[in-house]
C-alpha cells in the first residue's frame, strides 16, 4: 500500500461500509414499494374470512416473510379496520381516501427492525464472499454465484430466526423483556439452544436454492444484457430486468418449500399465541399432509401471487442496491484521481 494515498477499497471498488449503505438504502426502498401490496392482500384476506384472536398471518415487507399474530377482536388493528372492497383496485383507492396514504404502511416499522439488517448482512455477506471465491476458484469462477448466495443466506437466516421468535413472542403474549428473557431461559433449559432455531429447516431449504438460483441467474443475466447491448457497466435497466426474471425463476423453482415453510410458520405462530409447546414436524411430513390434503396442486397454492410480489422486489432490491454500489464506486473513483490531477497540474 502506497503511503500517501487513501486506502483502497476492498472489494470492487468500494468498501464494506459502502455496500452496507447501498444495501440498507435498497431495503427501505424495497419495503416502501412492496409493503403497500401485501397490506391490500391482507385486508382482502380479512374481509373474507374474519381474522379471529390468536390466528396468525403471513405478512411481507418486500424483504422478509414475518408471522403476525392477532392480538384481540378488537377493530382497531390496522389488518382489520372496518372497509368493504370490491377488489385490488379498489381496496387501494378506499384505503387512501379514507384512512389516508399511510395506511398502505401499516405495520411496517417493526417488520424493519430485523428485516433491513437481514438485508444488509446478506448482500454485504455475499459481495465479499463472491468476490473471495472468483479469486480462488479458478477456472470455475463463474459458479461462485451460486456457493456465495448460498453461504450468505445460511448466515444471514440463522442470525435472524431467533430474533423472530422472540418477536413473535412479544407480540402474541404481550410479555415484558423481563418476562420474555425468563420465558428464553425456561425453553432453554428445557429443550436446549436449538429451540431458538425451530422452523430453521423448512426455512434454509427455501431460501438457500433460492438464493443460490437468483445470484447465479442474475450474474448469467447481467452479464449475457451487457454483452447483448455492449456495455461495460450495467446499466439500471439491465440490472432491474435481470433481478425480476432471475427471482421469478428462483421462486418457481421453490415454491414447494415456502408453501410448507409458510404452513409451520403460522402453525408455530398460533401454537405460541395459546402458550402450547411446540412440537417440530418434519419437512416431509408437512408436506405429505399438504398432499393429502389438496393433492399435488397444494404444493403449488399461491403461485400467481408469489410471483407477483418477488419478481418487483427482487428487481428493486437489487437494481437499487447496484445503482448504489456504482455510486459509491464512482465517488471513490473521483477521490483517487483528485490528488494526482492536483499534483500533475
Amino acid at each position: 500500500m502506497i503511503g500517501h494515498s487513501p486506502a483502497p477499497p476492498a472489494c470492487n471498488g468500494i468498501t464494506p461500509l459502502q455496500q452496507m449503505v447501498a444495501s440498507c438504502s435498497g431495503a427501505i426502498l424495497t419495503s416502501l414499494f412492496v409493503t403497500p401490496l401485501d397490506v391490500v392482500k391482507i385486508r382482502l384476506q380479512a374481509q373474507k374470512n374474519p381474522f379471529p384472536k390468536g390466528k396468525c398471518f403471513v405478512y411481507c415487507n418486500g424483504l422478509m416473510d414475518h408471522i403476525c399474530v392477532c392480538e384481540n377482536g378488537n377493530s382497531k388493528a390496522w389488518y382489520k379496520a372496518p372497509g368493504h372492497f370490491h377488489g385490488t383496485l379498489d381496496a387501494f383507492v378506499k384505503i387512501v381516501r379514507h384512512e389516508g396514504v399511510k395506511a398502505l404502511w401499516s405495520g411496517l416499522p417493526p417488520t424493519l427492525v430485523m428485516a433491513v439488517p437481514a438485508t444488509v448482512i446478506y448482500f454485504t455477506c455475499y459481495d465479499q464472499l463472491c468476490a473471495a471465491l472468483r479469486v480462488r476458484m479458478g477456472d470455475y469462477a463463474q459458479e461462485a454465484p451460486l456457493l456465495a448466495g448460498a453461504i450468505a443466506r445460511v448466515g444471514s437466516v440463522t442470525v435472524i430466526s431467533p430474533l423472530e421468535l422472540i418477536r413473535t413472542k412479544l407480540q402474541s403474549q404481550k410479555q415484558s423483556y423481563r418476562e420474555l428473557t425468563d420465558c428464553i431461559r425456561s425453553a432453554v433449559q428445557t429443550e436446549g439452544w436449538l429451540s431458538l432455531w425451530r422452523g430453521l429447516g423448512p426455512t434454509l431449504l427455501r431460501d438457500v436454492p433460492f438464493s443460490a438460483m437468483y445470484w447465479y441467474n442474475y450474474e448469467k443475466g447481467k452479464s449475457w444484457l451487457c454483452e447483448h447491448y455492449n456495455t461495460s457497466e450495467p446499466t439500471f435497466t439491465i440490472t432491474f430486468v435481470s433481478g425480476a426474471v432471475s427471482g421469478s425463476i428462483a421462486s418457481i423453482v421453490t415454491l414447494p418449500f415456502d408453501v410448507v415453510k409458510t404452513r409451520r410458520q403460522v402453525m408455530l405462530g398460533e401454537l405460541q399465541a395459546k402458550n402450547l409447546s411446540c412440537q417440530d414436524s418434519s419437512t416431509f411430513s408437512v408436506m405429505s399432509r399438504i398432499v393429502a390434503q389438496d393433492g399435488l396442486g397444494g404444493l403449488l397454492a399461491g403461485f400467481l401471487p408469489r410471483l407477483i410480489k418477488v419478481a418487483p422486489a427482487c428487481a428493486i432490491m437489487i437494481s437499487s442496491y447496484e445503482f448504489g454500489k456504482a455510486f459509491f464506486r464512482k465517488h471513490n473513483q473521483e477521490r483517487i484521481l483528485r490528488p494526482l490531477q492536483t499534483s500533475n497540474t
